[in-house]
């Protein structure tokens, strides 16, 4: 059990003391967005300065999935099982189709250019949530300096109709983001102003209204060392965030459970594999797996 941290003993019952950190591939500049195709059986994500996205699978291995990717960050899946991306140097979200052809679903917010689009998820009822930050257009690194013309803003996008409203306004630095097993709440994550001397950052939690708009927004929790970056939740309810040590598992109140130790700063992670009981990391250059014994809220 040399792999994990226990802080109450609740998390044992969450790992497996057989399971191993196991290194799935290495040699990227920044792992980022991973997304798990089971209908494929591999998984997708970025190595984001590279510009290009990458699949592995246990079958084939790696390989290069999208070159010259406009520096896509985060990404998910829709309903239909189609990729959706946040890219950087695009400034904008998109849909890859069945057949590989690429279709822009959001560049705009009443006239202005979206900043960078960073992370993203699809709630059942299809809506599509997004983070962005001005990261992306701050460096040549991962996007392309540019010029910012909106606050940093999380959004939320209905493809049923084209509707684009803004969802949360008082965020400097808004980035990975999950919704609860029920749907009931949306946690968001805070990173604050790139460069600053003392960036807030943190771990929101907001309360779904019915009319899709969110309600309350308290501070959920600290994540030390490092930040949070990439969050995502279990079938039982519990956050799991990326971390400078590895990833932190917190119950629904908010306590630490436990932590998964790894050599480096993960970025993101996601469920996926074998019952979505499989934990695939992206950190820093690196990607890992590790099986864990709970499931992935993830959908689809």
């Amino acid at each position: 059990m040399d792999r994990y941290e226990l802080t109450q003993p609740r998390f044992k019952k969450l790992v497996l003391p057989n399971a191993y950190l196991e290194t799935l591939a290495e040699g990227f500049r920044w792992t980022e967005g991973p997304v798990w195709f089971g209908d494929r059986d591999e998984l997708l994500f970025s190595d984001l300065p590279n510009n290009r996205v990458m699949r592995w699978s246990e079958s084939g291995g790696l390989s290069v999935f999208r070159q010259n990717s406009d520096f896509e960050n985060g990404h998910t899946r829709d309903r239909e099982g189609r990729l959706i991306s946040c890219s950087h140097r695009g400034r904008r979200i998109h849909r890859t189709e069945l057949d590989g052809s690429i279709t822009p679903l959001v560049e705009r917010y009443e006239g202005k250019r979206l900043n960078s689009p960073n992370d993203i998820v699809v709630k059942s009822d299809g809506t599509i949530w997004f983070t962005d930050p001005h990261y992306g257009i701050q460096t040549d690194y991962e996007g392309g300096k540019q010029e910012a013309e909106l606050p940093a803003n999380v959004y939320r996008f209905d493809p049923r109709d084209g509707s684009l409203i803004v969802v949360a306004d008082d965020f400097q630095g808004p980035n990975g983001l999950c919704f609860s097993p029920d749907e009931r709440r949306l946690y968001i994550v805070e990173t604050g102003i790139q460069f600053a001397t003392q960036p807030i950052q943190h771990i929101r939690v907001f309360d779904v209204r019915d009319d899709g708009r969110l309600a309350g927004g308290r501070v959920f929790c600290t994540i030390s060392p490092g930040n949070a970056d990439g969050i995502r939740c279990d079938e039982e309810g519990n956050l799991w965030s990326s971390a400078g040590d590895g990833v932190h598992c917190l119950d629904p109140g908010g306590e630490l459970l436990g932590k998964i130790l790894v050599p480096s700063t993960v970025a993101n992670f996601t469920f996926g594999g074998r019952n979505r009981s499989r934990l695939f990391l992206c950190a820093t250059r690196s990607v890992y797996a590790i099986f864990t014994n709970v499931r992935g809220a993830s959908r689809p």
